[in-house]
């Protein structure tokens, strides 16, 4: 897994915060530079697996030698295969429907024979096919002479028989393994064999199942023509119903007759009142009525009206000769008057026919309509008759001709059944194998060869994953978020004060060197170089602290600084030890005011070197180290010395170290090679971090340099030990190595 760290400077405390994307570590503050992304590449992958190339190796001879064993002691099989053909439809004899529908129209068909041939009926078909010698020499491969339970052969087929579908095409194989070649080819022809005889048989008891299942039903509808005939009799009788198309036509003559005549009678039903209401309108007078055409048609009405006309112009005559008096003008005026009355006597005649024949007109429009009425409801009687008739008469038609198809259908059904027809056909029969199917030889120690090699890979991957130790530059940089200042090589067989003044003695010149290195980074960094107090702690005991503060103090006084070294380790104090003075007065006396700093001061032990150890163990530290007594020595001794390191207990066990970490101008952090847990030294270096005091970075200590190349081939190469090995054999006089 690729991750990623981010090393943000700014102005402030001098931390180095980071962003690791990679397992959510926080960032902190920190102070001036340029952003950095580190990222772990192919080569770092590369050098865990080289780390770990026997984890690689034992896997990969494990897995390989599991499969090698596992293939040469394996049972030899054999595979025979057969094909069968699946006709898209069934062979044609007769021209009549099958029972069972084999026809093959989609991919759902297809695969539904094949789920036939893998069916349990077809494979204790064939197991069923399998008696003497057969069964001996199928079971002989299965037999167990310690086990009493018997082998079924059905279950033998079932596991080792595999029905293939060829792609795009109506074939099916059958393939079959066996440790006997002639067995396999056998079992795969028998089940070639029962797969026809299946669809023949199923096809045959089917077909025998609908004839029965026809019978009866012809039976049933035999039954119900019956019912129905009698039925339609009986409606017959009781509706009278013997000649309905006669009586139809009858009714429905007598209706149209009817209908023409209410046509007639609504007619003069209208004219004559049309005429009445012309009547009525001019009854006053009497003489209006003479404007009606049918009133002054009237020959008594018209030949009135002509004597009226005539009289009034024999009166107008004589009134030019007579006046109203004379006997003549009487007399012509009473003929007149006499006319008249006849007249309107008339007039009142043709009143009173007018609105009779009106009254006459309604009366038999309204007869004509009641026979109307009556004549439809006839009608619709028999209309109604006549459609229950027809509902039962067509009911008997259906019934028969159902009965017919019934009938018919089971005497072709009862004829095709007897057909032999198949719906499939060998196309190639299994013969014996030539050469085992199983084991793959080849295949099988490729597939070990590469399956080791990956899970070789992956376990040397695991143990790195679960590997949490710090070893490398990324865990420093990336993970606990400190820049690697130095580099110290693992010293071998040397006690711990010729370890402690290493520097001096010279008696390994690649760790002299290594120091030499850290003292250049610490003078080359703007926050280290003019730092006067500088502590130096480490995560756990053990890595190697004190080491690197005593062997980091005679290097600077080497170079001419005045330097004090400080052993603040009050609970297990070990700077006397590495310079093997006595640890009678220290620290301790001078925060308790019982003794001055010349007093317990050890000056000169190295050239520019002075000692203050820790005056014993403590039952108080912490009180100590808070108490105004350290901070008034710390003060004192910025006045007199240019470096002053003080060696402090480890983080995770106590805070001491943060407890003097305020007072100081940085601090140095020491990790020893492959040995803290990386979550304990990034709690560690956060704590440090978080006290807003600027850390100069991390240390590695006791780097194993047969494996340096793995981790940190940008510090060290073999051409820098050849080059160290070299130097040593000329100051020893020997000539070096070619």
């Amino acid at each position: 897994m690729e991750q990623t760290t981010k090393f943000d400077k700014g102005s402030g405390s001098g931390a180095y915060p980071y962003t690791y994307y990679g397992n959510n570590y926080g960032g902190y503050g920190g102070n001036g530079g340029s952003e950095t992304t580190i990222q772990r590449g192919f080569q770092d992958y590369m050098l865990i697996l080289r780390e770990r190339v026997w984890y690689i190796v034992v896997v990969f001879l494990l897995v390989l030698s599991s499969v090698g064993v596992y293939t040469f002691t394996r049972t030899r099989l054999y595979q025979s295969t057969a094909s069968v053909q699946v006709f898209r439809r069934d062979p044609v004899v007769m021209q009549v429907q099958g029972v069972v529908d084999n026809e093959i129209r989609s991919a759902e068909d297809l695969n539904t024979q094949v789920k036939v041939l893998e069916s349990l009926a077809i494979v204790q078909a064939v197991a069923d096919r399998l008696q003497g010698e057969d069964l001996r020499q199928f079971l002989a491969p299965y037999q167990k002479s310690s086990s009493d339970e018997p082998v079924s052969p059905a279950g033998i087929i079932l596991l080792n028989r595999k029905i293939v579908p060829v792609r795009l095409s109506l074939i099916i194989q059958v393939q079959y393994t066996h440790p006997d070649r002639f067995v396999a080819a056998k079992i795969a022809n028998l089940f070639l064999d029962e797969f026809i005889a299946h669809n023949s048989r199923l096809r045959i008891e089917e077909s025998m199942k609908a004839v029965d299942e026809l019978k009866i039903r012809a039976d049933q509808q035999k039954k119900k023509v019956e019912e129905l005939a009698l039925s339609l009799q009986g409606y017959r009788e009781k509706n009278n119903l013997v000649s309905l198309d006669q009586r139809k036509d009858i009714v429905t003559e007598k209706l149209k007759a009817l209908n023409t005549y209410v046509t007639q009678t609504d007619s003069r039903r209208k004219e004559a009142e049309v005429r009445w209401k012309q009547v009525q309108e001019r009854r006053e007078p009497l003489t209006a009525l003479l404007d009606l055409p049918f009133i002054s048609s009237q020959s008594l009405i018209a030949q009135l009206v002509q004597q009226v006309a005539a009289q009034k112009i024999v009166i107008a005559q004589l009134r030019e000769r007579y006046r109203d008096k004379h006997p003549k003008m009487i007399e012509a005026i009473n003929s007149l008057n006499q006319t008249e009355a006849e007249l309107n006597r008339a007039l009142a005649t043709a009143v009173a026919m007018t609105e009779a024949d009106y009254q006459t007109a309604v009366r038999s429009d309204e007869q004509a309509r009641a026979s109307l009425a009556k004549q439809e409801s006839e009608s619709l009687e028999l209309d109604r008759a006549a459609v229950e008739y027809s509902n039962l008469e067509r009911d008997l038609r259906i019934s028969e001709q159902l009965l017919g198809n019934t009938l018919a259908r089971m005497k072709e059904t009862s004829m095709s059944s007897t057909i032999e027809t198949q719906n499939a056909r060998i196309v190639d029969r299994a013969a014996p194998a030539l050469k085992p199917y199983s084991p793959n030889i080849p295949l099988n120690l490729a597939l070990g060869f590469l399956g080791g090699l990956a899970l070789g890979t992956a376990f040397a991957f695991f143990v790195a994953y679960i590997d949490d130790r710090v070893k490398s530059s990324f865990d420093i940089e990336g993970v606990i978020g400190l820049p690697l200042v130095g580099i110290i090589p693992e010293i071998k067989r040397m006690e711990q004060p010729d370890k402690a003044q290493i520097v001096v003695n010279n008696q390994d010149k690649q760790v002299a060197e290594s120091f030499l290195a850290l003292h250049s980074s610490l003078r080359l960094k703007d926050e280290s170089k003019n730092a006067q107090c500088i502590l130096t702690t480490s995560t756990i005991p053990g890595e190697g602290k004190s080491f690197v503060s005593t062997n980091l103090a005679l290097t600077f006084a080497a170079h001419g600084e005045r330097v004090c070294i400080v052993d603040c380790d009050l609970r297990k104090p070990n700077v006397h030890k590495s310079f093997r003075i006595e640890n009678l007065k220290g620290v301790i006396d001078v925060c308790a005011g019982t003794a001055s700093l010349d007093d317990v001061t050890v000056k000169n032990h190295h050239p520019g070197l002075d000692i203050i150890p820790a005056g014993g163990r403590a039952k108080n530290p912490t009180q100590i180290l808070n108490s105004k007594g350290f901070e008034v020595m710390i003060s004192e001794l910025r006045k007199r010395y240019d470096r002053v390191f003080f060696d402090t207990p480890p983080l995770a066990a106590v805070s001491d170290a943060l407890i003097i970490l305020p007072l100081v101008d940085g601090s140095m952090f020491t990790i020893y090679f492959n040995r803290v847990r990386r979550k304990a030294a990034q709690f560690a270096a956060r704590r440090l971090l978080e006290a807003n005091v600027p850390c100069f970075g991390a240390v590695l200590n006791g780097l194993n340099l047969t494996v340096s190349g793995y981790y940190y081939a940008q510090y060290y190469d073999k051409s820098y030990k050849d080059y160290y090995i070299t130097m040593s054999k000329r100051e020893k006089g020997e000539a070096p190595l070619r």
